[in-house]
């Protein structure tokens, strides 16, 4: 297991091993994906969104893009 210290300003040196494995380098991006509480999921942003398909599994339920566009104008509306 690889394992890093945060410091005072809360940053975190990821290991050699970590970076080499993700592919990332100075400057790239990376996400930190919420599993469940207390558990996170760190991705390389630099990757294509293509490879991400499938890490959550099947949706529950299909939503179409007009039902999509209904909700994003609902919670915008409510939003003003």
């Amino acid at each position: 297991m690889t394992t890093a210290t945060i410091t005072s300003k809360g940053q975190i040196t990821i290991p050699a091993d970590v970076r080499h494995a993700l592919a990332v380098e100075a400057g790239d991006r990376v996400e930190f994906v919420q599993i469940e509480p207390g558990q996170y999921l760190f991705v390389a942003a630099n990757r294509s969104v293509t490879e991400l398909k499938g890490m959550f599994g099947k949706p529950r339920k299909r939503v179409s893009i007009d039902d999509m566009n209904s909700a994003i104008a609902a919670r915008g509306a409510s939003a003003r």
